[in-house]
């Protein structure tokens, strides 16, 4: 899977975006499988099955327009929101603010927020700071696929697999302290593991290929990806707790469903997609 998800990152365009899209709806649906189920249905009325799926649909069409217009996505979801909202107004006859805020919450959650990832990788600015990358042959892509983009998804994907292999390991072996009642298996000891690990693979990253620019860039991208990584996977488990689920889905055997994977990546590439093109130009880097 690790080399499968290597290919589709160097592969880029069209070939990510539509892998993207696949991951997208799965996750739309395992997010509906929640919402419907009966610990949140109790306290709440779902939306309509034909509300879920046009907005199944729209979270596919944010990221194949994310695509399409090169990383243009903030009007898309304003689009997106009031279609699934007129929907409802006509499909209930006496529509639910629940209804309409779970809709709404299920656009950005399972659309909006990995579309960051289409926006991540799609920055074509050239790593021309990495001295390391100009050595790299022709065969293996060159210097014009060698983008900020490309170095940038590669890092983050790399630091959330880190950030969850290192929190998994010291918790296993050294845990002790219960980090927090959301996620009773946590613990202090393993999140210390998993922050040690990702800032880690960052500074890899840049002693190796000379990217991101800087040390300190690299190690605060790091902790952030960690951050990222651990809350994404808190609000997910708050998620499944009031549904009372143990797994999202059972699409993986013996893993559960795809968001229980995937989680730690939601909120990642809006993260580090917003420190790369708006916070390091104030700084030069």
């Amino acid at each position: 899977m690790g080399g499968a998800g290597a290919a589709i990152i160097l592969a880029g365009g069209w070939v990510f975006t539509v892998v993207t899209c696949l991951v997208v709806y799965q996750a739309s649906q395992e997010f509906y499988g929640f919402v419907t189920s009966k610990g949140i249905s109790a306290g709440m009325m779902p939306p309509p099955p034909l509300v879920s799926a046009l907005t199944s649909a729209m979270c596919i069409g944010i990221t194949v327009w994310t695509y399409l217009s090169n990383g243009s996505i903030t009007a898309a979801l304003a689009v997106a929101s009031f279609a699934v909202l007129s929907l409802q107004l006509l499909a209930v006859e006496k529509p639910r603010f629940s209804q309409m805020t779970s809709s709404v919450f299920g656009l950005f959650y399972c659309g909006y927020l990995p579309s960051f990832w289409v926006k991540l990788r799609v920055l074509a600015v050239p790593a021309l700071n990495s001295t390391a990358v100009h050595k790299w042959p022709v065969a293996l892509g060159g210097l014009t696929h060698w983008t900020v983009g490309l170095l940038a998804t590669f890092m983050s994907v790399a630091c959330v697999v880190a950030a969850d292999t290192g929190a998994y390991a010291f918790g296993k072996t050294l845990g002790r302290t219960q980090l927090t009642s959301i996620s009773p298996k946590k613990t202090v000891e393993g999140a210390f593991g998993g922050l040690l690990c990702s800032t880690a693979v960052a500074l890899g990253f840049w002693r190796v290929l000379a990217w991101p620019a800087h040390p300190a860039l690299a190690a605060s991208l790091g902790v952030l990806v960690f951050l990222a990584s651990l809350f994404g996977d808190l609000i997910e488990s708050v998620m499944k707790r009031d549904a009372g689920l143990k797994d999202a889905s059972d699409f993986i055997p013996g893993h559960g469903g795809l968001l229980d994977r995937f989680d730690s990546y939601i909120f990642t590439g809006a993260i580090v997609y917003f420190v790369l093109k708006f916070v390091t130009p104030l700084f030069g880097l």
